[in-house]
């Protein structure tokens, strides 16, 4: 029960990034002209509230980020999103394990960046004070905490590890040595 629960969380997580990354975090990528005024003023009226100049103004390291997002991520938030909501898709471990993995790296430093860089006031104000630090990071956090449950999630549920729990190798595996 308990993992079907974390499984329609990582449903909803990877289905609710589909727009939020061809609406908004694309936006970082691709000329102004491709987007529509309601949205880039979302972005201006999100980096403003929430003090994100990254967003409006990303650095190279950033935009790197946001590329990969591009090319490896968004194709597969179509296909974990199906195996999650379908449930006990042991075939996702592995893209799931890559997928995490490469998340949390790219959120380390994205994180970093939001606690101990002295952002300037303009032209696009960065948090300055703990407070809008700490908000910024609460924007950010669940893009790691979620990977990183979905990476344990893989490595020791029963449903989708290779092994039973006793450590010992499957039958199956047992046959292909």
């Amino acid at each position: 029960m308990f993992l079907r629960v974390l499984e329609i969380l990582y449903f909803i997580y990877f289905a609710s990034h589909i727009p939020i990354t061809l609406l908004i975090d694309f936006q970082a990528l691709l000329p102004e002209q491709v987007y529509p005024p309601e949205l880039k003023n979302l972005l201006q009226w999100y980096a403003s509230e929430f003090k994100d100049p990254m967003m409006l103004d990303p650095p190279v390291w950033f935009r790197s980020f946001v590329f990969c997002e591009a090319l490896v991520q968004l194709p597969f938030f179509t296909v974990a999103a199906y195996a999650f909501l379908k449930g006990g898709c042991k075939w996702i471990r592995t893209p799931a394990i890559i997928y995490s993995v490469h998340v949390a790296t790219t959120l380390i430093p994205i994180l970093s960046h939001i606690i101990f860089h002295d952002f300037p006031l303009t032209p696009h104000p960065g948090p300055q004070t703990l407070k809008e630090r700490l908000t910024l990071v609460s924007i950010y956090a669940p893009y790691l905490i979620i990977p990183v449950m979905i990476l344990l999630t893989m490595l020791f549920s029963s449903t989708y590890n290779s092994t039973s729990p006793s450590g010992k190798a499957s039958s199956k595996s047992k046959k292909q040595r």
